[in-house]
């Protein structure tokens, strides 16, 4: 058996660890913070925890992939609810429109709102994104190294014709326009690229396959998305995985150009027999994790950073606008926002607002506020920042004037809220560069700006024999479903260049763990 360190429990560094301990080997996860998740963390107010991080779950295929390999089911771990309202979206003065997870109640529902001939363009949309999804699901995302030749070596002639309807130098916001002449479609549409933490009118047109994800199923967890890390984090404990929190490596250590351990904060060191990283590469890139292996890894330390966000959790009564789960406040003008962004570096003057409701609809599965009508509610609000926060330290009026604009525009659209604040807690760029170092408060990574974009992300090797990267700075990209396919694509990097004394691959049994847990040895 090797001996593997992961470092960092979000979710490609938990998922990573899974499969490789599925493979029979010793696995440790160090991770800096008290709990797993990375980014899918949650904070408590009065009383209450609310997801402030991640809270759209896709792809579930993915994660069942993952615990039917381990023997096991997804929904033994987690409690799933399917949404029937995508999101709710709303525009001043402009009305609102619900997408809905029955794409032809979606087709009626944009009828209604923009007139018949959008309806029958949305079903054109529809039909471009699926085959833009199935043309690049296995070609591309799944594809370890893929480029722009192994991608058209793997599509072939049928592959090719079907993303030759998107031209690949074209933006989101460009294509899109063939398909909605109606401005708020288009602007509700290109909010996609905001999901790779990029702009609509810089982001490739491939991007509308996220329409199609949305389309497969999107869900609930009770608890909130919190409870998925959790969960990923049980099912490698009964694979015998062992996590360390509030480890914080400071150092990986290499011996004869490999990767040979890491060293903690407290100078304690571990020795490993491969490592995989599971941080923004640009932070190992930039030497935080030791100089020498910031330049030996291979990666740029330089990239065009992907936006951050201004976010604020809070308890409040909301009123005047039935909110759904998910729900968007449109700003007025949506190419003014992204200039001020990512071409002024300022938080927007009048930006648009992401809100995850969990306590919405009243009635619903997963319902914890109980009655309906005016009463205190669970809230997260998330604006798009700049990335700027190893530069710019945003003062106290900064962030009190972001807030009041956010609450403007919610005003603006109909929702009347007033947090006090002993019951709101806020993070913004200062705030997530401080937690993931060396990234300015980039959520997702390089920007997704450009057609050769996507195949820039770092791959899972690195230039360092024995050390790996994993997370949704990579490929296959941010989200995630995403960082959970980084995660198995860096195990299985890995897996290929260990020498293999395993006979059998690991399962769950019923009643406890299958193995021992791993016992990888300080150095001494």
């Amino acid at each position: 058996m090797a001996r593997i360190i992961v470092v960092g429990a979000g979710i490609g560094g938990l998922v990573a660890a899974i499969d490789v301990a599925m493979a029979g080997h010793q696995v440790v996860v160090m991770e800096r913070a008290p709990t797993p998740g990375g980014k899918m963390r949650q904070v408590e107010i009065d009383g209450a925890m609310i997801d402030a991080g991640p809270t759209v779950f896709t792809m579930r295929h993915v994660f069942d992939d993952l615990f039917q390999a381990a023997g096991t089911c997804l929904e033994d771990f987690i409690d799933l609810s399917p949404v029937e309202v995508l999101a709710r979206h709303a525009w001043e003065d402009k009305g609102s429109l619900d997408l809905f997870a029955d794409r032809e109640r979606t087709v009626d529902a944009i009828g209604d709102f923009a007139g018949p001939a959008s309806a029958k363009l949305y079903t054109a949309f529809c039909e471009q994104a699926r085959a833009t999804y199935l043309a690049l699901d296995h070609s591309f995302m799944r594809a370890p190294r893929p480029s722009v030749l192994s991608l058209s070596a793997r599509l072939g002639i049928g592959g090719l014709m079907a993303l030759s309807r998107i031209s690949p130098f074209r933006s989101l916001w460009d294509e899109l326009g063939r398909f909605f002449p109606d401005h708020r479609l288009r602007q509700l549409f290109g909010r996609y690229s905001t999901y790779c933490g990029g702009s609509p009118f810089l982001s490739p047109g491939i991007l509308m396959l996220i329409a199609h994800v949305e389309l497969s199923g999107v869900f609930r967890i009770k608890g909130g998305m919190f409870q998925l890390a959790s969960a990923l984090q049980d099912l490698g404990t009964r694979l015998g995985v062992t996590y360390r929190f509030e480890s914080h490596v400071r150092e990986l250590l290499t011996e004869y150009g490999k990767a040979s351990g890491v060293r903690l904060s407290n100078d304690q060191s571990f020795a490993a027999d491969a490592v995989i990283v599971n941080a923004d590469p640009a932070a190992l890139a930039n030497g935080a994790f030791g100089k020498s292996v910031g330049r030996d890894s291979g990666l740029k330390p330089r990239v065009p950073r992907s936006l951050s966000a201004m976010t604020f959790a809070m308890k409040v009564e909301a009123q005047g606008f039935d909110l759904d789960h998910h729900n968007v406040f449109f700003s007025s003008d949506y190419r003014a926002e992204f200039d001020e962004i990512l071409g002024d570096g300022k938080l927007p003057s009048d930006p648009t607002v992401y809100i995850c409701a969990p306590d919405r609809p009243v009635g619903s599965a997963f319902d914890l506020a109980g009655s309906s009508g005016t009463r205190h509610e669970r809230l997260f609000c998330l604006v798009n920042a700049p990335a700027n926060g190893d530069e710019k330290s945003y003062t106290h009026a900064e962030i009190e004037r972001c807030k009041k604009q956010m609450i403007r525009r919610l005003a603006r659209c109909g929702l009347m809220i007033d947090p006090a604040p002993d019951r709101m807690r806020h993070a913004g760029p200062n705030t997530f560069n401080q937690m993931f170092a060396h990234t300015g408060g980039a959520l997702y990574g390089m920007a997704p700006h450009g057609w050769q974009a996507s195949f820039r992300r770092p791959r899972a090797q690195t230039g360092i024999p024995g050390l790996y990267l994993a997370g949704g700075g990579c490929h296959p990209g941010p989200g995630v479903p995403m960082a959970a396919l980084s995660g198995r694509l860096a195990a299985a990097a890995l897996l290929a260049d260990q020498p293999s004394t395993v006979r059998s691959r690991r399962t769950v049994t019923s009643g406890g763990i299958l193995t021992p847990g791993a016992t990888i040895r300080p150095m001494r």
